[in-house]
């Protein structure tokens, strides 16, 4: 089940996964006319870095998560958050009434979904009209660093498959024909990401592949992880080109 690929990384994961920028969040509320009142369920939700921003907007948002480690970390994160709901639910089998939001949202995780049965899953609690948003942070897969950086995993991690949230021209995570109906609009916004040495691991760490502490090649993994930071860092930090990415649509 996917829901366990994060098990035991979720302190981690929260602490070291990137956000998504303002401007994102502004561009998908104006795109999908939310307002005030608008319902947002964040399927997928994590430890809550995307949930946060929903909130702070001033939404009731309904963070769907499966995972109990990482669903817990982010009540705990945003507690003080009135409209907040936390499900314990899939994103195939929700839990949600028929057509009672307005928008979901989906941030960095429609690939460990079924993504047809996902589909109709959203047809079936959105609201007439309503829309989906998928959201990714892809590193700039030509980037010196980015690609030493996926060099490195392919020798130390077994279920690296290449880093989520890859761009249409790296994969065929771009290409969302098959799951919105009638077309979809995609936007890029700048977000590079600067980690100093204990942020550049933890990054690394935070990867549902990422070998664990105890595992064979943890200790092996870490250092070559130092030696790649020194290699590029300047005054102590390494800057790592990313793009945010959004896709919004009707299902």
């Amino acid at each position: 089940m996917n829901e366990d690929k994060f098990n035991g990384k979720g302190n981690i994961y929260s602490k070291y996964r990137p956000t998504y920028p303002r401007e994102c969040i502004e561009y998908l509320y104006a795109m999908a006319c939310v307002t005030e009142r608008s319902v947002i369920a964040d399927i997928g939700s994590g430890t809550g870095i995307l949930t946060a921003l929903l909130l702070e907007k001033g939404n009731p948002v309904i963070a769907i998560e499966p995972n109990a480690e990482m669903r817990h970390i982010a009540e705990a994160d945003l507690h003080l958050f009135s409209r907040l709901t936390s499900v314990a639910a899939s994103a195939e089998h929700t839990t949600l009434p028929d057509q009672s939001v307005d928008l979901i949202t989906v941030a960095q995780a429609l690939h460990w979904f079924d993504r047809p049965v996902f589909r109709n899953e959203c047809r079936r609690i959105l609201k007439p009209s309503g829309h989906v948003a998928l959201i990714w942070n892809s590193r700039d897969k030509n980037n010196p660093l980015v690609a030493e950086n996926d060099r490195m995993n392919r020798k130390y991690c077994p279920e690296f498959k290449g880093f989520s949230g890859s761009t249409p021209s790296s994969n065929d995570e771009g290409d969302f024909s098959d799951f919105f109906s009638g077309g979809y609009k995609e936007k890029r916004f700048a977000n590079d990401l600067v980690f100093d040495l204990t942020g550049f691991i933890g990054r690394n760490l935070s990867a549902s592949y990422a070998p664990k502490v105890g595992d064979a090649q943890y200790e092996t993994y870490l250092t070559d992880l130092e030696m790649l930071f020194e290699k590029y860092a300047v005054d102590e930090a390494v800057t790592m080109p990313n793009f945010t990415e959004c896709y919004i649509g009707l299902v």
